[in-house]
């Protein structure tokens, strides 16, 4: 059992315990019992810093902080954003949910390649206003976009920091619309015409992929993981539920990203025939064959999919030839065209068919109205089409 050391303060206490180390323990000027933040292998150490504490408490007794919570600022202070960040991005969550891991590997890439070189050995309690607006200033110059990630990936990370009372101060990052980005390419939609000589210029085997991602407004990662058992050719349906990604982790089969991405998508029926005759020919056999799908039978590749465009000379002959979507789109003359933009195409003949909202919703598997409206105000645009085919139908009867 411990007992008192002798000679010990008034205000305070120095014990031997049984291990033969010393414990301080104090009355503050809380009123409460205080023990100070470690134990002393000698006594006389011991009785040095009750005798400091006394003098801090006398000399400011309204500003005195308790040993632990003088160990806490201290390793606050010691935190620094490298390793935070680290632990921050292992174990980050939303909604209750992990990280997607295309999503983590982004975090990662922005991480290492633009924000670590800056803040990795700073303190998290070091960090100041002024440090984050010089480094957004020299972030990503000339790539926007890249500038608005990595810094809401800081001002995130730093008030988690700031919620878990490391940083004492409000949130350092305090770069006015740091965040936000503008569209740096608008994008125009392809047109039928151009869609056709897409299509037509295609492998056979990957002709549908395109027109599905154009009609139905699916995304690649969708298309690519599209089973036997997900295409309902009786009823004319496609059931969306995975879809595949490509991560430092290899080739990942994943759940969309919310609940609204799980989705029965209706095929135009003049694609159905080609939709039948791709399941006879082109999918990988039995219910999980893919139906986009290499010889192997394994998912497709983007590369495969993409190939390359042709060479051209300067009369326009060709040089070296090309295959694949690259090739196809510069068929078409629509060199500025990304396979993504088919499902902006899709979007908007959709939107053209007069659509809801909460249709065009559920068809793109959109969780929020945001990015559906986007394709609502690109139908919007044709009203002036509309108004100069209403003055022809007006002819000259005025």
């Amino acid at each position: 059992m411990a007992r008192p050391a002798k000679g010990r303060p008034k205000t305070g206490t120095v014990e031997k315990l049984p291990s033969g180390r010393y414990r301080v323990r104090f009355t503050g000027p809380d009123g409460q019992r205080h023990k100070g933040p470690w134990l002393f292998d000698d006594k006389k150490a011991a009785g040095r810093y009750l005798l400091e504490e006394m003098q801090r408490i006398e000399a400011d007794p309204m500003g005195w902080v308790p040993p632990r919570q003088q160990m806490a600022k201290q390793k606050a202070a010691d935190v620094t954003f490298g390793p935070y960040s680290d632990a921050w991005l292992a174990g980050r969550k939303v909604k209750g949910r992990p990280l997607a891991v295309r999503t983590r590997d982004h975090y990662r890439a922005l991480l290492d390649d633009h924000i670590l070189p800056t803040f990795a050995d700073m303190p998290l309690t070091s960090i100041t206003p002024e440090q984050v607006d010089h480094w957004y200033e020299l972030c990503a110059v000339g790539r926007p976009t890249t500038q608005a990630h990595a810094y809401s990936l800081l001002r995130t990370i730093l008030g988690t920091a700031v919620d878990r009372g490391l940083i004492k101060t409000a949130n350092p990052a305090k770069v006015r619309g740091g965040g936000s980005t503008t569209r740096a390419k608008k994008v125009k939609p392809a047109s039928l015409d151009e869609l056709t000589t897409i299509a037509e210029n295609m492998p056979e085997r990957h002709r549908l992929m395109v027109l599905l991602a154009a009609w139905c407004a699916l995304r690649f990662g969708e298309l690519a993981e599209l089973r036997r058992k997900d295409v309902d050719s009786k009823n004319g349906v496609l059931h969306v539920r995975r879809g595949v990604v490509r991560s430092s982790e290899g080739v990942v089969t994943k759940a969309p990203k919310s609940d609204a991405g799980i989705r029965d998508v209706a095929i135009p029926p003049h694609l159905l025939p080609l939709v039948r005759a791709h399941l006879l020919e082109h999918t990988a056999p039995g219910r999980d064959g893919l139906l986009f799908a290499t010889a192997s039978g394994e998912h497709l590749a983007p590369s495969t999919f993409y190939g390359r465009a042709a060479v051209l000379a300067k009369d326009g002959t060709v040089k070296r030839a090309g295959w694949g979507w690259y090739a196809a789109r510069q068929a078409a003359g629509r060199d500025d065209l990304r396979f993504h933009d088919l499902r902006h195409t899709g979007a908007v003949l959709a939107a053209q068919t007069g659509a809801t909202l909460a249709e065009l919703m559920g068809r793109l598997g959109h969780s929020t109205p945001a990015a559906a409206l986007r394709y609502q105000h690109a139908a919007a645009e044709r009203d002036q089409e509309i108004a100069r085919r209403l003055s022809e139908m007006a002819g000259g009867s005025l």
